[in-house]
């Protein structure tokens, strides 16, 4: 099931009004990355200020979850002396069957197959799993086990919750941010469509026209010889088809993916239901038998064979409409911190601390390279600032966000004097409060610099992904170009080299007007935003927040710490002389860790440094180190591939390994790997672009594999980023939209035309073999218009929706079924995989044949 965005707080609501001291407490189940941990802070908020028990697990990969689900989950409900409860997946489980992994699918006691456990999802990573969104209901697995047909109530109307449902009764529920309602109502028909159809086994017969023309035939022949003239051979099919029906073992309904770690299914074909009314259901009626018109004086039914052939077709269809939509690749749509700001939002709860945590949380994505294409580095440059974020779509979260500022953070008049002797009011960066207790948050034209409050202006130009790719700042050459640019805006060497903060004020207050003047000369045009003006208003600003005398951080810098806690903890890891890891504090330690699991619990702790820094600024202060050690070591290892000419160029992407030097032991974690990859992946982006004139693989960009070596487990940790391209155009999205809705309105009128005719015509003259060839010519003709029409607006959809996407899961798993290399998928972002150190060549070697970009 899921709820729609309009009812996003009717589910807390109801959980408001019946929770009491008696029930569980919730369980929050959160992923270890900044926006899901962003997302876990503003719903711990709110139910504290509820006062709703809960209680919090960070979730690592799949593995942990099957095991959260075994351990904490399964116990709730009422097949193990529980009373059911409420869980909510935070980042955790979207591109999975839920049920099947936290256990909740066990229908041996003929009673509710959830235990009355409700599982809440919120994830942005696409493409959903269809039987998270379009089933999940424990009735659903009941109507299956006593085979009655129940309708659904009003409460639920083809997955969908409408306002009169009642909470309690579990299963999963998924929080829809819109992209359910306006992109998946072709995936919606045909998984409801396959979910209605009976089973019919499918021996991979070929079903051409030639086979459905025989067909016609056949039937035409029967109908001239009339009933009794049956021949015994349709009535062994028959009787061969009941028997195969009555041993064949009733499925229970389940959704379209394995409980494995697989994402999705080939097909994802969700079960059939058992029995529904055969007026209700049958699909293949033709007009003569809707009820309420006269049928025909002798109408010949159709033979059971023909009736087969005509499901089988059909479901085909239906599947390769799913296959199509898992085959697209990986997507992010609204970042869950932003959902949840607005759930806070609609009960009324929204304060500046919610609002700074769902700005962090948007905020993170970038760094991480989350776009609506997957994983990849961004190609928006056109707003500067954090404009690389989800084109659009992504803009229009900001500007909600910006938004809210104002409403949260209104200006104070006896302020302006203040702002214009700091500089702000002529673009200067606020790097102090205005006040020793000013908590708020402010706009400020941040450049797409790294921790400049916090580091000299030439060391956060250098270490910037953005001027390191445009600067190829790896070179000497690329050193001078910084140098010259520094020269042309005034700033001396001496000047740009002392920390931000001590620099002269007046170099500070013309620094925007200098970047604004001279770094287009550079190709650096979307380095700052631009001016605000009337008609952009500060479209591309940043944030920053104030913590009194205390600190003055960006939402940017605070996503960069949390993500640096997140990857290498507070202390840091390095190695000595002789290759052995220690922390920064000096103590030596082993790390022999085959299984991973020492590995997972150190990232499980990182997790909570990470929740206490976000709210606490002097932990925060504290883990500056880490960050900027760890940006060093991008730019020493990405400097390293690049000069040593170790980056590889295979058939469908480029490939580099990282296994020697002093950083390598930072990037054992996936998403400080993913970092080091979109560093390169830019930089390789900008090179093609300056030697082409443009983005390489037909405006795809050229994918990107990064492995690292974890030599203490004996694996590679591998991940695959795109290569800039498919930028998603809202504009063409919606003009294609109402094209389709166009094709569907003269696909109806055709239709009631043929009706029409149809009935004219039996009135005139009534012939039953005219009218039954007509009807099956008719049908015929109207199924290969339909079958055309929908294949034209699919392969439209597919070539939008598609474009550029990043399809590492997709092909990680086909080399998976393919070889027998050692592979672990265990992480929630389908491009991370882990490879066992001897196998690596062979799964690289078979990745290279495989489509990596849609």
């Amino acid at each position: 099931m899921y709820l729609p965005r309009n009812l996003i707080s009717h589910l807390y609501q109801h959980l408001l009004r019946t929770h009491h001291a008696q029930s569980p407490p919730v369980l929050v189940l959160a992923s270890l990355e900044p926006d899901a941990l962003c997302a876990c802070r503003i719903l711990s908020a709110l139910f504290k200020r509820d006062y709703i028990p809960h209680s919090i697990h960070p979730i690592s990969g799949y593995n942990d979850l099957m095991t959260a689900g075994e351990n904490l989950i399964q116990p709730m409900t009422t097949q193990k002396g529980g009373s059911g409860g409420v869980v909510v997946c935070l980042g955790v489980g979207g591109m999975v069957d839920v049920s099947t992994m936290l256990g909740l699918d066990n229908i041996e006691d003929g009673g509710d197959p959830s235990g009355h456990v409700q599982v809440w999802l919120i994830d942005a990573r696409r493409p959903w799993n269809l039987g998270n969104v379009f089933a999940g209901r424990p009735e659903d697995a009941l109507q299956e086990i006593d085979g009655n047909a129940r309708s659904r109530g009003p409460d639920v109307v083809a997955g969908q919750i409408q306002p009169s449902f009642k909470p309690g009764q579990g299963g999963i529920i998924v929080y829809d941010d819109g992209d359910i309602e306006q992109e998946l109502a072709t995936e919606k028909e045909a998984y409801l469509a396959l979910a209605d159809m009976p089973d019919v086994e499918d021996d991979g017969e070929p079903l051409d026209d030639s086979d459905g023309e025989s067909e016609i035939a056949e039937s035409l022949n029967g109908a001239g010889q009339g009933k009794k003239r049956k021949s015994w051979s349709g009535r062994e099919d028959e009787e061969n088809e009941s028997e195969e029906e009555n041993r064949r073992p009733r499925q229970r309904r389940r959704s379209n993916s394995s409980g494995s770690v697989t994402v999705t299914s080939s097909t994802g074909r969700p079960p059939p239901r058992q029995t529904r009314d055969s007026a209700s259901v049958d699909p293949f009626r033709s007009p003569s038998q809707i009820p309420g018109s006269s049928p025909p004086p002798a109408a010949q039914p159709a033979s059971p064979r023909k009736l087969r052939r005509r499901l089988l077709r059909l479901r085909r269809k239906h599947e390769a409409v799913l296959h199509k939509y898992y085959s697209l690749g990986a997507t992010y749509s609204e970042p869950i911190s932003s959902l949840l700001y607005s759930l806070a939002e609609a009960l009324g709860r929204e304060d500046n601390d919610l609002l700074w945590h769902a700005i962090v949380g948007v905020s993170s994505l970038e760094l991480y390279g989350r776009s609506m294409t997957g994983v990849g580095i961004s190609s928006s440059l056109d707003s500067g600032g954090s404009a690389g974020w989800g084109g659009q779509r992504g803009e229009r979260i900001r500007q909600i966000l910006r938004d809210e500022v104002r409403r949260l953070n209104p200006p104070d008049p006896a302020d302006a004097r203040g702002d214009n002797a700091r500089g702000e009011a002529s673009g200067v960066i606020p790097t102090t409060a205005r006040s020793p207790t000013d908590t708020s948050i402010r706009l400020s034209p941040e450049p797409r610099f790294l921790l400049i409050r916090h580091w000299s202006l030439y060391d956060s130009m250098l270490h910037s992904p953005y001027l390191a790719a445009r600067l190829h700042i790896w070179s000497d050459a690329g050193r001078k170009r910084l140098h010259k640019l520094l020269a042309k805006m005034g700033v001396s060497l001496s000047q740009c080299k002392q920390n931000y903060t001590h620099m002269d004020m007046e170099l500070k207050r013309g620094l925007r007007h200098s970047l604004l003047t001279y770094a287009p000369l550079y190709g650096l045009d979307g380095l700052v935003p631009p001016p605000a003006s009337a008609g952009r208003g500060r479209e591309g600003w940043g944030f920053v927040r104030s913590w009194g005398w205390k600190a003055c951080l960006s939402a940017m810098d605070v996503g960069v710490i949390v993500g640096a806690i997140l990857e290498v903890g507070k202390s840091g890891i390095h190695t000595d002389a002789t290759g052995k890891p220690y922390d920064q504090r000096g103590v030596k330690r082993e790390l022999v860790d085959e299984d991973g699991s020492q590995e997972t619990q150190a990232w499980v702790e990182r997790f909570w440094e990470a929740y206490d820094a976000l709210g606490n600024i002097e932990a925060l202060k504290q883990a500056l180190p880490t960050a900027q050690l760890l940006h060093r070591a991008i730019l020493r290892t990405g400097t390293s591939l690049i000069e040593k000419r170790q980056i590889r160029h295979l058939q469908a992407f480029r490939m580099a390994v990282v296994k020697e030097g002093p950083d390598v032991q930072l990037f054992t974690h996936p998403a400080a790997l993913t970092k080091l990859a979109l560093w390169v992946g830019e930089a390789i982006a900008e090179q093609e672009k300056e030697q082409r004139g443009k983005i390489g693989k037909h405006g795809k960009g050229t994918p990107l594999v990064m492995a690292g070596l974890n030599e203490a487990r004996g694996v590679y940790v591998v991940v695959g980023t795109g290569g800039g391209g498919g930028v998603v155009d809202m504009a063409l999205r919606e003009k294609r939209k109402q094209k389709v809705a166009a094709k569907a309105r003269r696909k109806q009128e055709r239709r009631d035309e043929r009706e029409r005719k149809r009935l004219e015509r039996k009135e005139r003259d009534g012939s039953v073999e005219d009218e039954d060839e007509d009807e099956e010519e008719e049908e015929e003709e109207e199924s290969d218009e339909d079958d055309d029409a929908s294949d034209d607006d699919s392969d439209d959809d597919d070539d939008e929706r598609g474009y550029g996407r990043n399809r590492f899961g997709n092909a990680f798993q086909e080399v998976v079924d393919e070889t027998n290399a050692r592979v672990k998928i265990d992480s929630f972002e389908s491009c991370v995989v882990e490879i066992k150190k001897e196998d690596l060549s062979a799964f690289l070697e078979s990745l290279s044949m495989k489509a990596v970009v849609g």
